[in-house]
């Protein structure tokens, strides 16, 4: 049953009055909880609560306050603009108390970073930027993984930092561009010297006959090369199927056949002459990577020094 709603032209129902006295920390706890993860199921664990007492919370406040919060879809939950107010009114205080309790808790110390991101950028760009503040005493716990994956995680508070090629849905999880990913078609020096033809040659009749080496059956990365840069519809299929990018390097590397690759994962090669530069178009594909912060984590001074530097860094990313 939907809670009772009063005249909102009545003053004390607007946000200042919207709070009835000696409002229970815990109901709003709850209600941050659930307005941050985006449905009842995702706020339980980040509370330490069933999934039944955080709807009954919610239920709760939803009487006490004489408004609806959420409006219940299929999956998850939409905040009203009630509940939007709200949650302009209670987030700072409460994160300010999180802190304050995680201080006497942690008796100073601060809480590990919990960062997340794919394992390639993660091990090439990211861990060799993050040195100095190992180095300075801050804690990381880093996971990789597949962009929606990471940020559903992220949203029953098991990451504080996600790296994405994907903006996340809906204003629940803030994000900010990182950098942008510059992608190469390369192949190993042997390969390319039997490509390689005069000028004005088509270069996709060139590569027709060379084996592609993947990390998934459907081409993803070099089907958009060919759309994006030849302006063509890839139809050949994969020679090589490997687990990650880091395989296809390896394969391409050891003469395998041709394959795309973001930049900081094969320059490397490159520079050392273990790789060629198959193309080099005027513009080539791209791929924004997006930094995305847990609502609250800022409450944790060494998640903020994380933030910070890898957006620092990310500008030397981009060559």
């Amino acid at each position: 049953m939907k809670p009772p709603t009063p005249d909102i032209s009545d003053p004390a129902h607007r946000v200042g009055g919207r709070l009835p006295a000696h409002s229970d920390l815990n109901l709003l706890r709850t209600f941050l909880a659930v307005y941050r993860a985006g449905t009842f199921t995702a706020a339980a664990p980040v509370l330490g609560l069933s999934q039944p007492t955080v709807t009954a919370q919610i239920r709760t406040l939803e009487q006490q306050t004489g408004r609806e919060l959420f409006t219940r879809l299929p999956r998850g939950v939409e905040p009203t603009p009630v509940a939007h107010e709200l949650a302009a009114q209670v987030a700072g205080p409460l994160d300010a108390l999180t802190a304050l309790e995680a201080e006497g808790t942690a008796a100073g110390r601060t809480a590990p970073v919990h960062l997340a991101g794919p394992s390639e950028l993660l091990c090439v760009r990211v861990l060799p930027a993050l040195v100095p503040l190992v180095a300075d005493g801050v804690r990381l716990r880093v996971a990789q993984g597949l962009p929606e994956p990471l940020l559903e995680e992220m949203r029953v508070g098991r990451h504080d930092l996600v790296i994405t090629t994907r903006r996340p849905r809906g204003r629940g999880l803030p994000s900010v561009p990182l950098a942008d990913e510059e992608y190469l078609l390369v192949a190993s020096p042997a390969w390319a010297d039997r490509i390689a033809a005069p000028a004005g040659t088509d270069l996709c009749a060139a590569l027709r006959e060379v084996p592609l080496v993947t990390y998934a059956e459907d081409l993803p990365i070099l089907r958009r090369y060919w759309r994006t840069v030849f302006g063509k519809q890839l139809t050949t299929r994969a020679a090589v199927t490997v687990p990650n990018l880091y395989a296809v390097l390896s394969a391409v590397n050891a003469g395998a056949g041709v394959s795309v690759l973001p930049r900081s994962l094969c320059q490397e090669y490159l520079d050392s002459g273990r790789l060629s530069l198959l193309h080099d178009p005027v513009e080539p594909p791209l791929n924004t990577l997006f930094l995305v912060q847990r609502p609250g984590a800022e409450t944790n001074p060494d998640v903020l020094r994380v933030r910070d530097l890898l957006r620092t860094a990310a500008h030397d990313w981009q060559r």
